[in-house]
């Protein structure tokens, strides 16, 4: 979940799990020096009106899209930022540093970014209105949405507009979007479907923002979820899901895995999810998520719990491993569309160029393949660690002045030999763990015993006070 609370201090928490936040001189100093080694290799592709969508005040642009209707569908032109061609080929400090970072940790008052900012908000960032290098995908796709044909090469692209979710969700309310980007409510709800069809679990987390409301006291605050954002992401699934396939079929490169929920996990959560007031039945998990309003309290909740579903994620090199699917995705999938943010995409995006160029990947993928794969494996677990840590930290401070005062909440499940239960308090939205063993599936009340932020743990307990 991300989290927005600019009156919280996070810094804490990076100092305890040792997340790097802040770059050298000597690493700011060579990322303003890194320029494009690859230009000469370049188609140029700066007819195609490429816009970016991101997160308000994002300077990180790892994508840019166009969508065109063509005869038998749609043609997607998507270009994702080229680090490769600044950072690999000789050794400079930004290397080395993210060859140790892995990826952007994102504390929710500031991220620690994987590159300095000189060149991940700067020479490599596919900022509007200046020439820049990226790795070109080109998909064909069906009238249904369904991938006909891919290309992958370089080029430079130059991008006509940044915009924000915000802005384009409201422009999409009204009728009026910028061209390149008119199709992409169609192309993505036409993904969507074809989601559904693989059974694929997509998560639609929402994002909580911290409002103060004075005397040291705060609420959590659910801000809605654009269907934009939800549209944007199906972009990037289908480049990751076209990338896995290549490489799968060519036997070589880097995969992003996630084995099947266990029968047993999604029984637990088919009954939580009765157990919130949903009718869950028997149908597909992924058909569930579909319906289920993310910006609600307990569709919040409903999110929340489905990233059980998603334990166990992790990388293979196809060289020392036999393919593995990602039971989310519902296919082969390889991380490709984030380089400024991850250090795999990089790897696997030079594998996928040799493939489609019928060349073989230069020494440095295969050099750093194994030392790559460790460090993903280590920062994705920091990763959910620090981000589990700031959304304790979170509800404790602002559950902390409401000790001992009553709250609703819906109980998802009771352990018997432990005498408590896990319950969902519906305002503020949180997820804890209460004493005592209210009935499963009810809605009761609650007491808050405990809000520590030192130790970054809230407990209730029932019967209320």
């Amino acid at each position: 979940m991300k989290l927005y609370a600019a009156p919280l201090n996070f810094r804490d928490i990076a100092r305890e799990f040792n997340v790097p936040t802040e770059f050298t001189a000597q690493q700011h100093e060579a990322a303003q020096g890194l320029t494009d080694s690859l230009l000469h290799t370049r188609r140029d592709a700066r007819d195609i009106e490429f816009v970016t969508i991101d997160p308000p005040g994002s300077m990180d642009l790892d994508q840019a899209v166009c969508i065109e209707r063509s005869a038998s569908g749609y043609t997607v032109h998507y270009a994702i930022a080229d680090v490769a061609a600044f950072v690999e080929g000789t050794d400079n400090p930004v290397r080395a540093e993210s060859l140790k970072r892995g990826q952007t940790i994102y504390l929710p008052d500031e991220p620690a970014r994987l590159h300095p900012p000189e060149l991940s908000e700067g020479s490599a960032s596919l900022l509007p209105d200046v020439d820049r290098p990226a790795v070109l995908w080109t998909f064909q796709l069906d009238s249904s949405g369904e991938v006909t044909d891919t290309f992958v090469e370089r080029a430079l692209v130059r991008s006509r507009a940044r915009f924000d979710y915000d802005e384009v969700q409201e422009g999409m309310d009204r009728g009026v979007v910028h061209a390149s980007i008119s199709l992409l409510a169609e192309v993505g709800t036409l993904r969507q479907e074809s989601s559904l069809r693989r059974e694929a679990i997509n998560l639609r987390l929402p994002s909580v923002r911290v409002v103060e409301t004075g005397e040291g006291r705060f609420e959590l605050v659910i801000e809605p979820r654009h269907p934009v954002m939800d549209y944007n992401s199906e972009i990037s699934l289908l480049t990751g899901m076209a990338a896995g396939q290549m490489m799968v079929q060519a036997g070589k490169g880097f995969l992003r895995t996630l084995s099947p929920a266990t029968n047993g996990a999604e029984k637990e959560f088919r009954q939580e999810m009765r157990n919130l007031g949903f009718s869950i039945g028997g149908e597909p998990v992924g058909e569930f998520l579909a319906r289920v309003n993310a910006d609600t309290p307990r569709g919040m909740a409903v999110m929340r719990e489905a990233q059980k579903l998603l334990r166990g994620a992790g990388y293979i090199n196809l060289e020392d491993k036999e393919p593995e699917v990602h039971a989310g995705i519902g296919g082969y999938y390889s991380h490709v569309t984030a380089p400024l943010r991850r250090l795999i995409d990089r790897y696997a995006t030079e594998v996928c160029l040799a493939i489609c160029a019928g060349t073989e990947p230069p020494a440095w993928v295969a050099e750093g393949a194994n030392q790559v794969v460790k460090t993903m494996g280590r920062t994705s677990q920091l990763a959910n660690t620090v981000d589990r840590a700031c959304l304790n930290l979170t509800e404790a401070t602002v559950l902390k002045p409401w000790v001992g005062q009553n709250f609703q909440a819906a109980v998802l499940k009771t352990e018997e030999e432990h005498d408590a239960s896990r319950i969902f308090v519906i305002d503020p939205p949180v997820l804890a763990p209460c004493l005592g063993q209210p009935e499963e599936g009810v809605e009761t009340s609650v007491s808050l015993v405990r809000a520590s932020v030192a130790e970054r743990e809230v407990t209730f307990a029932w019967p209320a006070d």
